[in-house]
């Protein structure tokens, strides 16, 4: 295995894998659902304040104190990096390894390949050490770094590599032909690196040149608000998006994820199972953890695993757990009685709404509340659940620090408390500094994100006299029949406690008299897969008109095995929606 070879040959000191009982008996402590960083969701609210200064770098003004802390005895024993896989092997990194590697990789980044601050580096790896190795010497060389899903096409790596006009590619041996496919018709490119131990005409071997470079490595000095990374994001119309982010909007701004959603300290484990090609990634799995010096583990799982993830929250000293919503769903299904989950004390989740009846199984086999936390690319936690909140189901908790968030009319102004409207960020007279920079070459796009006072975040919601706000479903989602508007969410919530339903998604379908109605398209449990379909669509449609407004209960009903998803497991309704009216999906 690649990994395995580069830590014991070319890092000579990359691993210590001697400290495994010192690091278990640190963790075992006491469960506490009770905050570790603030005193309760009101003081947080009112003290948080950073101070964004004019330089900034993340490597250099956050990791390099870490490893200052970390030599003088200032830090607990715990890695900065715990990375996992399936055959059993294990890499363990401080945060002066960390930087010692990270450094090697920055020298050849600018020596080898002479980049230069500013040039973009499209990235594309799975859960490996090096992963995090390119995202820290991007951001020690001034470089800006482009994520990558490694479930992309060669059509969707060429549209990303022409428009963002990249320099360098790195990969792995898997997709590396992929790339090749299409790297002709990207004249940008200059350098392609990859992770492998076998040669490939035209790469260079990303552990040989590391092999050959010193690890002495001076950060670029970069402004807080010069370039850091961008991430392509999917919009309802055109082309994936350049979102781009500047050095302090995710490496000061993702501060109020680590410090008050995640609520870590330097004694945490912290696992996070989102894909690295997506912004959730690097909110959780670099910044936010990274940020308040806690332990980032990964488990390197070819594709996500019930049991597996279970044995590995029941096995490892893993404190705080984030996945989403479709993954609890998941995991609620197994057999939690067998896994016992001695260190577990914090379990978040976003990138969807997760629906009440997960989270009250959840809690009744694991007896820990889940905690919803809600935002997008563009932004930092936009709002949550905080510990110490009463926790509503159904609703994604209140403004985080930093953000002032509204329900907004069509005309820009604030509607009354309980009424529907747009969500979004006010952004005058002061614009928030953790919000994304622009949609890089598309102003008109970017400009259509703000109205008024605001930064539309293009979901619908509403806030109830408590401030808690409530998702009722992305503007394009949202059905209307018959003079009602109807939110697929709350159907669905309605849907997945009948035992039928395993999972399901909303969507409106054409109707000669409503000119819409509520269609739901649903996967059954395997105990009603031989149920009669007609007694089982009436029996469906009389339990949603129970529990929520009869006029929303889902006037048609569709069976499927699966349901359309993006590659960060999200489920994509408007693929659905598309069908139903006879639009093309692609």
């Amino acid at each position: 295995m690649i990994l395995y070879l580069l830590c014991n040959n070319l890092f000579k000191r990359g691993l210590k894998h001697g400290k495994k009982n010192e690091v278990y008996a640190q963790m075992c402590r006491s469960k506490t659902s009770a905050p570790k960083n603030f005193c309760d969701y009101e003081s947080m609210r009112s003290t948080y304040k950073i101070q964004v200064p004019q330089r900034f770098n993340f490597a250099k003004d956050v990791l390099e104190q870490w490893e200052t802390k970390e030599k003088s005895g200032q830090r607990s024993s715990l890695p900065a990096l715990w990375w996992v896989n399936d055959h059993g092997t294990e890499v363990r990194w401080s945060f002066e390894e960390l930087g010692f590697h990270a450094r090697k990789l920055a020298n050849v980044l600018h020596q080898v390949c002479s980049l230069e601050r500013g040039d973009r580096v499209f990235l594309i790896l799975p859960r490996v050490p090096e992963w995090w190795l390119v995202n820290v010497a991007c951001i020690r060389t001034g470089t800006v770094l482009i994520p990558g899903t490694s479930q992309l096409t060669a059509r969707d790596m060429r549209h990303r590599l022409i428009t963002s006009g990249a320099k360098c590619v790195i990969t792995d041996e898997t997709l590396a032909p992929l790339l090749d496919t299409v790297a002709s018709d990207c004249p940008s490119i200059s350098t392609k690196l990859l992770l492998s131990h076998k040669a490939m005409d035209g790469w260079g071997n990303l552990t040989e040149l590391m092999g050959t470079v010193s690890d002495d490595h001076v950060c670029v000095d970069t402004s807080s608000e010069e370039p850091m990374t961008i991430f392509f994001t999917s919009g309802t119309t055109g082309s994936p998006k350049m979102t781009q982010h500047s050095h302090c909007s995710y490496g000061l701004g993702l501060t109020v994820n680590g410090r008050y959603w995640l609520d870590l300290t330097e004694q945490d484990v912290f696992w996070n199972t989102s894909d690295t090609g997506w912004a959730k990634s690097a909110w959780s799995s670099v910044f936010a953890p990274w940020i308040q010096g806690a332990c980032v583990f990964a488990h390197h799982m070819p594709r996500f695993d019930t049991s597996t993830v279970l044995k590995t929250l029941s096995n490892y000293p893993i404190t705080t757990f984030c996945t989403a919503p479709t993954a609890y769903r998941m995991l609620v299904q197994d057999d939690l009685s067998k896994y016992k989950f001695q260190s577990l004390e914090h379990c978040l989740c976003a990138g969807e709404p997760i629906n009440p009846e997960v989270m009250c199984k959840w809690k009744e086999l694991t007896g820990l509340d889940i905690y919803e936390g809600y935002g997008q690319t563009e932004t930092v936690l936009i709002a949550g659940t905080f510990k110490g909140m009463k926790i509503k189901p159904g609703s994604f908790g209140k403004a985080s620090p930093g953000y002032d968030v509204q329900v907004v009319d069509e005309n820009g102004s604030i509607v009354p408390q309980g009424q529907e409207g747009d969500l979004g960020i006010i952004v005058k007279p002061e614009r928030p500094f953790s919000l994304f920079t622009e949609y890089t070459g598309e102003p008109e796009r970017t400009a259509e994100c703000f109205r008024g006072d605001f930064y539309l975040t293009g979901d619908r919601g509403m806030m109830d006299a408590e401030g808690y706000l409530w998702f009722i479903g992305r503007s394009d989602d949202v059905i209307l029949s018959a003079g009602y508007r109807i939110g697929p969410f709350e159907v669905e919530n309605a849907l997945i406690e009948h035992p039928a339903v395993a999972e399901s998604a909303v969507v409106s379908s054409p109707d000669p008299v409503r000119g819409e109605v509520v269609k739901a398209f649903v996967v059954l449990t395997a105990d009603f897969k031989s149920r009669a379909r007609k007694e089982l669509i009436k029996e469906l449609q009389t339990h949603v008109k129970s529990v929520t407004a009869p006029y929303k209960y889902p006037r048609k009903i569709e069976f499927v095995d699966q349901l359309p998803k993006t590659v960060s497991g999200k489920i994509r309704r408007v693929e659905l929606r598309k069908k139903e009216w006879g639009q093309p999906t692609s």
